[in-house]
């Protein structure tokens, strides 16, 4: 599995050159495009990945890129060797110009599989619940906690349980709860 790969560079022609170097090295971008604008549009279409840019877009410089980018995105710079140096901004990985393919593929790679991980890390968390629904929750507990003198604990347990033994989400037990009483 790799992860979502966008490139943006002022040239649309050095996009595609970035791209075609990555995919003789086995690795696919997902989309290439010459804007700020651009990349962020095709980011929020996608769960985690790494936008690969240039200093300056036509639009915007790359610190501003990054502090639109969603947080589960990796920015890596290709800039001169005199802009790395100068400092970039936390967090972003640079490789420095001119590069070794080799360099440029190994920073790809590792910042591939950190998103690979961080994609998988959220998969695996819980769904967020709406505020509606949290609601719910909090008054099916109120609702035990004073009608059967459960501790608040208690009472989120046995709404967990049920929800278990029905085999529906939590928020569809609390209303069952809140029905019967």
């Amino acid at each position: 599995m790799t992860a979502n790969i966008i490139i943006v560079f002022p040239r649309l022609d050095d996009a595609k050159n970035i791209k075609n170097m990555l995919a003789r090295n086995g690795i696919n971008a997902t989309g290439v495009c010459s804007t700020g604008k651009q990349a962020l549009a095709m980011a929020d279409s996608l769960v985690t990945g790494i936008i690969i840019t240039a200093y300056r877009l036509q639009d915007m410089p790359y610190f501003e890129l990054m502090e639109l980018m969603p947080p589960d995105f990796s920015l890596l710079l290709l800039a001169s060797k005199q802009k790395v140096e100068e400092g970039i901004a936390p967090g972003v990985v640079a490789v420095p110009m001119p590069f070794t393919v080799a360099d440029f593929i190994d920073t790809v790679y590792m910042l591939s599989e950190a998103a690979v991980y961080r994609k998988r890390k959220l998969k695996s968390l819980p769904p967020k619940r709406s505020k509606e629904d949290i609601k719910i929750i909090e008054e099916a507990k109120q609702l035990l906690m004073e009608r059967n003198g459960l501790t608040e604990d208690d009472a989120h347990k046995y709404i967990q349980k049920c929800s278990m033994d029905s085999g529906t989400n939590m928020v569809e037990s609390a209303k069952m709860v809140l029905s019967l009483f």
